[in-house]
């Protein structure tokens, strides 16, 4: 059933209160219920557009989601800019603002070093770049379509009729929106590329971890992919011998038929893009380094891991409007053939998984041309993103996509030896590249910043004020140049090239065969997606885009890389042909979530080390098959429970050890009753998981997190160890250890160990290793003085305590929900504005079930705490043989207006896990409608 709409009076009375609090504060401002309503769109009669060649009609139903109807594709791509100012211009502007290193012209003084880092990288220069070079005079037109669009909105309209938050910058500012141009739609995809860049993080995190922990230790805690157990996404593909080099610009193969199944491996031949230089003298890193050239973890000296904390500092400034990227970002994807359906034709599920947000990153809609053809080829329907125009995922008449992330290794760090204006190189000292950027600041001074780049890219260590003048120890060895003033830090990634991503969006849109899906995917150059395909005429598929580097033979991408040394270059990419795919599979479903695409003895390309480790796939798979045997079939309601469930992997595989622990205390006891006969499930109301995950949290704190450096550890939590250095005396004067106070310092929802499946087969490993050194609860390995139950019970004792204080002394009353809570902020003023302003703007507590690596991952970071720091941020099940009976949700709504109807009205079904119906059709839309609207030229 529909969420129940706040009724008009309960709207003004807070509205009344929030004017109370504003007098009070002494603002001065006097904001009516006008002003709060002031934003909120016109959804019937007629309204103007400029730059119409015709009317376009826009139909909304009761949750404000919009159906256009036009005669060209230009002007449905008008109305799409119009419409999407309409409910979420502030979102549109702070995101171009971010995405162009200029949130400091919205929000002042404590945004100029997120500005800095984000001029840095350059995303906006790079879409300039794609936008002059590289994008088809088509993309060109409607990307200039939309924008027109979006400034017909704004044009004549002040600041509060945009969006309340206008209203509230104004108490502080005097900021003015201004135009939107086709590039500011381009930028987005850098922003979406950053957040699911892949392995950054690990590559860091593997480097600083050197500073405590041997080579040894730190592979134990990055172990190998278990293909034995976790199936990767293509199963049944053969290997084909192909001759390819990649093509930059998306041009197709030869031929193009697809096979019954495949990946394509290269032949003899597949020269790529090989970057220039030639082979180096060197043969290792040197001590200095985070990796020897064998990628054995080494010590890492003083100055480097400075410089990568510093780094990491740098990533958690940057705003992150995916979600935090770690092991719990991803997706679920799963489509299934119609052999195996009750419909006799394909289902699709997909549920992209990233941060929760107010309001949410999608926004529905549907795309329709009045008579679809080739100069208005357009009828499409899914999740949009507002700034960008077009689907990006949904389904068409034809067929119908989903995304997960793959995850590929597309980014490189390189130590360069800076000196007088150069870097050294091949044993050659090249100068450096350099640009100039200022900074406006609202409210104060402009900045002036100087970008360095070397032929690895920016570089990103320049933007910490912690590194100016580190690395005067940083130690070297016979290999590696002198360390003068020590190394600094750049970042090779692919999204930093031109691209035809934004090709890819309208292709997609279009396709109508599998052969014009691929086509659209080898444009899809990053982020790389794993995309699952299905059509009404029964077929389903897969394909691996993106631009993914091949590397130099013993240069792994897992730490930062020597950058004097060619040896460590990227050689080419994979060829687009040689990136794997499938098409109708005999196993008659696939299944993406974010695990490993191949397995590597079958693929002669490393796409990356650091999936995620198949546990959400593996239980997609299960639940698939346990439909389908003995001549079962899969329903669009079994897919809707599917990506609900909630089952624990890793209690599965804890609870018996926890069970045959001899617990002593009976007030632990009672606590440890509870995982008797628990089924595993994490429901909002279950006890058993809100102790169960307590003790895993306090597992992984006892075992694992005190042993890891301050650099990846929760800001703040502080502990005493030994000094890293090992130097002076071993004891104090009372004769104890010595020991320092060292506190650490990364934020919480980033934080290690975060508790995603990679811990879960890290201490698979281990429960057979009852002595292992892990298992000591302390800051030190000791190695072979580990006691597994001791472990456990203090991790059971200290979990009973720990609920005790946030859930309290009665157990029955202890529910995971409780826990477990999604809070919406509004990603700006809601987060950081007054406080009468975030509670104006954000909305919740939601108590959820679901939980980390689980198919309702409502992910959570065991480090930094039991709140939920990303969702499935929509879910979908598409019909392909009725369209019409597909669903939909999204995590918040489609307003993104404050005290609008539809601000939220869809956050209590996503959270009961319900979805609305989705009509698509032109008699479904026409049925579902309640408001009309005529844009007009």
């Amino acid at each position: 059933m529909p969420a129940k709409k706040t009724p008009r009076r309960a709207r003004l009375l807070v509205i009344a209160v929030v004017l109370l609090l504003v007098a009070g504060v002494g603002y001065g401002a006097y904001w009516s219920v006008d002003t709060v309503r002031a934003s909120f769109p016109q959804t019937t009669g007629s309204m103007e557009l400029d730059g119409l060649s015709a009317p376009v009609t826009v139909k909304r139903d009761e949750h404000g989601i919009p159906q256009l109807y036009a005669g060209s594709a230009e002007d449905l791509f008008r109305a799409q800019g119009f419409v999407h100012a309409q409910d979420r211009f502030w979102e549109m502007d702070v995101r171009r603002h971010m995405t162009a290193g200029r949130l400091s012209e919205m929000f002042g003084e404590s945004q100029v070093e997120t500005d800095a880092f984000l001029r840095t990288l350059g995303w906006r220069k790079v879409a300039q770049e794609e936008y002059d070079t590289k994008l088809s005079d088509t993309t060109k037109k409607y990307l200039l379509a939309y924008a027109e669009g979006v400034n017909s909105y704004l044009d004549g309209r002040s600041g509060e009729e945009l969006s309340l938050e206008y209203a509230a910058l104004g108490l502080v500012s005097d900021y003015k929106p201004h135009k939107w141009s086709p590039v500011d739609s381009v930028a987005w995809l850098k922003a979406m590329a950053w957040d699911l860049r892949g392995n950054m993080q690990d590559e860091i995190d593997r480097a600083l971890l050197s500073s405590r922990l041997t080579s040894k230790q730190i592979e134990a805690l990055y172990p190998d992919y278990p293909f034995d157990r976790n199936k990767p996404i293509v199963q049944d593909g053969a290997v084909s011998a192909l001759d390819g080099a990649y093509d930059p610009e998306g041009t197709p193969a030869e031929g193009g038929n697809p096979a019954q199944n495949g990946t394509t491996a290269p032949g003899t031949n597949a020269p790529g893009t090989t970057a220039p230089g030639g082979a180096g003298q060197g043969t290792g890193t040197g001590q200095g380094t985070p990796a020897d050239q064998t990628g054995q973890a080494g010590q890492a000296g003083q100055g480097v891991q400075t410089q990568l904390a510093a780094l990491a500092a740098s990533l958690d400034a940057v705003p992150a409007l995916l979600g935090p990227n770690g092991d719990g970002i991803g997706s679920n994807s799963w489509v299934v053939s119609g052999e195996y359906t009750t419909t006799g034709k394909p289902l699709l599920a997909n549920d992209p998984h990233l941060a929760p947000q107010l309001p949410s990153l999608w926004y529905q809609m549907g795309l329709h041309c009045n008579s679809v053809g080739k100069d208005c080829p357009f009828d499409v329907a899914g999740f949009t993103f507002s700034g960008m125009p077009g689907v990006i995922i949904g389904h068409n008449q034809d067929i119908s996509w989903g995304f997960t992330n793959l995850g590929a290794d597309v980014t490189d760090l390189y130590l360069e030896k800076i000196e007088n204006g150069t870097y050294l190189y091949d044993g050659k000292k090249i100068p450096y590249e350099t640009r100039e950027e200022v900074i406006k600041v609202a409210g104060g001074e402009d900045r002036r910043i100087t970008v360095r780049s070397t032929r690895h890219g920016p570089l990103v260590s320049d933007r910490s004020n912690e590194l100016a003048g580190v690395g005067d120890h940083a130690p070297v060895g016979d290999v590696a140049p002198d360390r003068g003033k020590g190394y600094a830090v750049a970042l090779r990634w692919t999204a930093l090239e031109p691209s035809r991503t934004m090709d890819a969006v309208f292709e997609l849109n279009t396709a109508t065969d599998f052969s014009g899906f691929r086509e659209a995917a080898r444009k899809f150059a990053v982020p790389s997606q794993n995309l699952v395909y299905a059509d009404t005429e029964g077929n389903i598929g897969y394909q691996a885009p993106g631009r993914i580097p091949v590397r130099a033979e013993g240069h792994d991408g897992r730490y930062p890389a020597p950058g004097w040394n060619p040896d460590y270059e990227w050689e080419s990419y994979i060829p687009q042909e040689a990136l794997p795919w499938e098409y109708n599979p005999e196993r008659g479903y696939i299944v993406t979530a974010n695990q490993a695409v191949i397995d590597t003895e079958k693929y002669p390309y490393p796409l990356t080390e650091d999936w995620g480790y198949g546990a959400r796939s593996q239980r997609i798979d299960d639940l698939i098959q346990s439909k389908i045997k003995d001549g079962g079939k899969v329903s669009t309601d079994d897919m809707r429970t599917m990506q609900l469930d909630n089952s624990s992997e890793i209690a599965k595989i804890l609870v018996p050890y926890l069970l045959k622990i001899d617990v002593e205390d009976p007030y632990v006891r009672q606590a440890q009753e509870l995982l008797e006969g628990w089924d595993y499930t994490q429901d909002a109301d279950s006890a058993p998981a809100a102790y169960f995950n307590g003790v895993w949290r306090n597992l992984l704190k006892l075992g694992f997190g005190n042993k890891l450096p301050k650099e990846v550890r929760v800001e703040g939590e502080c502990l005493r160890v030994r000094p890293a250095d090992e130097s002076g005396p071993i004891e104090d004067l009372s004769g104890n250890p010595r020991t320092v106070r060292e506190c650490g310092t990364r934020a919480p929802e980033s934080a290690q160990p975060d508790g995603g499946d990679r811990w879960y087969e890290v201490v698979r490993t281990l429960l057979d290793e009852p002595d292992s050194g892990w298992w000591t609860p302390g800051s030190r390995f000791e190695e072979g003085e580990g006691d597994r139950d001791a472990l456990l019970a203090r991790a059971m004792e200290d979990a009973r305590w720990e609920l005790t204080t946030k859930l309290g002394k009665d157990i029955e009353t202890w529910s995971w929900g409780r826990l477990h809570r999604l809070m919406l902020q509004n990603q700006t003023l809601g987060t950081e504005g007054p406080g009468f302003v975030q509670h104006l703007l954000n909305r919740g507590p939601w108590d959820l079930g679901g939980g980390e690596a689980a198919v309702n991952a409502t992910g959570w970071n065991a480090a930094g705490g039991y709140e939920v720091i990303w969702v499935p941020s929509m879910r979908m099940v598409v019909n392909l043989a009725d369209l019409d009976g597909s669903s939909w949700i999204n995590l918040t709504g489609a307003s993104g207006h404050a005290y609008h109807s539809n601000y939220v009205d869809q956050t209590d079904m996503w959270a009961e896990g319900e979805q609305l119906d989705w009509a698509f059709s032109r008699k479904a839309v026409e049925d579902a409608t309640v408001d009309t609207m005529a844009l007009t030229p």
